[in-house]
């Protein structure tokens, strides 16, 4: 079990620290995003969104290893993932680049979920 959580963290983590490289800027963005950011102040929002994904990013592939911070982490997932399609779902009309995030975070999700079953396996084992 533990085995699959690690790998089911590290396609999270993985998912997670794509968007990190927007954070060099508005043409980055654009390309991730199929959006324009030539407006300076959706730009630094981005690219201030773009740190706190690597951040998250940072912290999947570190539970991915330390059994302590896996719970967490799975949480924190399920939130992140969770309110994204969330969001996507209810505004609708998602670009053919955001479509794809949506299909990145769906694939998150099944690994999320993968994770938290072998997490109450793994207690119900010890």
């Amino acid at each position: 079990m533990n085995h699959v959580i690690q790998v089911a963290l590290l396609v999270v983590a993985i998912i997670h620290l794509l968007p990190l490289s927007g954070v060099l800027g508005g043409e980055r963005l654009a390309a991730l995003y199929g959006l324009s950011f030539a407006e300076p102040n959706l730009e630094i929002l981005m690219r201030h969104r773009a740190v706190l994904f690597g951040l998250l990013g940072a912290f999947f592939l570190v539970a991915a290893f330390r059994p302590s911070l896996q719970r967490g982490a799975i949480v924190a997932g399920f939130v992140s993932v969770g309110s994204f399609l969330w969001l996507a779902w209810s505004v609708g009309n998602a670009n053919a680049s955001v479509s794809r995030v949506v299909s990145a975070d769906l694939v998150a999700l099944g690994c999320l979920i993968v994770a938290a079953l072998a997490g109450v396996l793994r207690a119900r084992r010890n």
